[in-house]
């Protein structure tokens, strides 16, 4: 069944907005929008083609323009598949959890480990602790619909409050910080990108040497104490963090 057929598409012939670009953008709206689910079928590019008034080569590009940002793939003897859109996180002190479950996309955690270790240098300077003393580090694989999105791995001073594996993996870490009376107040964050290790690749379902965005985030509470150090990795296909940039007076 062609899921597009119910969708109004058209193009303006007289914009310098390319044609093919014009009904990507199209279709991605309709993605993110919910009109075009998850598994969904595209149809046939000929007919699509038809349908606009475009040629299939335009058509063809407009579907790979999708399939290169993850949202669409082909699949052999299936055709054109819908995919899951890409999140897109706001850049403010929230939680992976919450802005999923915000954007419809039903986390699932899969908590990998929750243990008392030694504090290494670069944690016990962002914690503000001495080094080598004892902190909480939990690790964690956070999907949506079944796939793996991203790796969190979080280190806590100890005696902030009960760190049940049950309630990390049935729900967010600030939900519970939240819950046991920590007031959030800020954070400082740093955001990059590498190639996926072997490791890495295998735990978020991609090719070793794939790029990875990361992302490096100290939180401090309402009395300014650091309650709070995460470092992530996340597959950019399934997510991206949008920016607000104000121009300064």
């Amino acid at each position: 069944m062609d899921s597009t057929a119910s969708l109004e598409l058209g193009v303006d012939r007289s914009s310098p907005v390319p044609l093919y670009f014009q009904l990507s953008q199209q279709l991605e709206a309709a993605i993110e929008r919910g009109a075009l689910t998850p598994g969904s079928l595209l149809g046939n590019e000929i007919e699509l083609a038809a349908r606009l008034g475009l040629s299939r080569p335009t058509v063809r590009q407009a579907i790979q323009s999708l399939v290169d940002k993850g949202l669409l793939v082909r699949r052999r003897g299936v055709g054109t598949q819908v995919v899951h859109s890409q999140v897109k996180r706001p850049l403010e002190l929230s939680s992976l959890y919450d802005d999923l479950e915000a954007a419809g996309q039903r986390p699932t955690t899969e908590v990998l480990a929750n243990v008392l270790e030694p504090a290494p240098a670069q944690v016990a300077a962002a914690l503000q602790i001495a080094e080598g003393a004892q902190v909480h580090r939990i690790e964690r694989l956070r999907l949506t619909h079944g796939e793996p999105m991203a790796h969190l791995c979080n280190y806590l001073p100890t005696g902030l409050f009960d760190l049940d594996s049950g309630q990390l993996a049935a729900t967010g870490l600030y939900r519970m910080m939240r819950a046991a009376g920590i007031t959030l107040h800020s954070a400082r964050q740093s955001i990059g990108a590498r190639a996926a290790t072997a490791e890495e690749g295998e735990r978020l379902d991609e090719p070793p040497g794939a790029p990875l965005l990361t992302m490096q985030r100290t939180t401090f509470d309402d009395t300014g104490r650091a309650v709070e150090y995460g470092t992530h990795t996340y597959r950019p296909s399934r997510y991206s963090f949008e920016f607000q940039l104000l121009v300064r007076a």
